[in-house]
């Protein structure tokens, strides 16, 4: 198993921050499905203040290339992109059309 992290802002407004996690609680079963089935096992967001961490436990067979054409394909995760826009920013310096950021893994115990 390979985990991920990945970071992301809200708009720092209180009540799209709030409307955000609410999407949350019970996400859509069609972007369940879609994560399940690109291969990712396990999936945890948290938030401080308005920035967001992901972090992902996939399986051997999951690829982000891959994952981005399945979701481009899917029109039920493109109606769940645009809406999720509403109460996201890109973090500084990311590229344009880039939301989440993958992270860079600079210590593990397990390593030290």
């Amino acid at each position: 198993m390979k985990r991920f992290c990945l970071a992301l802002d809200l708009i720092n407004d209180p009540v799209l921050i709030s409307e955000y996690e609410q999407y949350h609680v019970k996400i859509w079963p069609e972007i369940k499905a879609s994560i399940v089935d690109s291969g990712i096992l396990d999936m945890h967001i948290y938030r401080v203040e308005n920035r967001l961490f992901m972090i992902m436990e996939v399986d051997q067979s999951f690829d982000f290339a891959t994952k981005s054409q399945m979701d481009a394909a899917n029109p039920k995760v493109q109606e769940w992109e645009n809406l999720m826009w509403k109460y996201q920013q890109a973090l500084p310096n990311a590229q344009p059309g880039e939301k989440w950021r993958l992270m860079e893994e600079i210590f593990s115990l397990h390593d030290a």
